[in-house]
């Protein structure tokens, strides 16, 4: 599966836990044929790092705005990593690549 590059916005249903973070469930993509696909997000792991300024804290790698995963999916009978990231002011979730 290739993801179009040049428009990289795709379809996600998540959910939101009462302490505000957001977890991605099911993505739909656009392949390189141009055809949606729908995938279950069989695991995800949010994309972190450990703060300089308070050690054991986890800041979100693009910053405040911008959540990212790596979203473990089924394409074809192989499991499949692909990176994805919610920009909150946008309100946009974008494929950032694969892993």
């Amino acid at each position: 599966m290739v993801i179009e590059e040049k428009d990289n916005r795709i379809d996600v249903i998540c959910a939101h836990t009462k302490d505000g973070r957001v977890i991605p469930m099911k993505l739909r993509v656009v392949d390189e044929d141009g055809e949606t696909q729908s995938f279950v997000v069989q695991e995800y792991r949010e994309l972190t790092y450990n703060s300089s300024h308070n050690p054991g804290d986890k800041v979100p790698i693009f910053g405040n705005h911008i959540v990212s995963y790596e979203c473990k999916i089924n394409v074809l009978g192989t499991a499949r990593w692909l990176k994805i990231a919610y920009h909150s002011k946008e309100m946009i979730w974008r494929s950032i690549g694969t892993g």
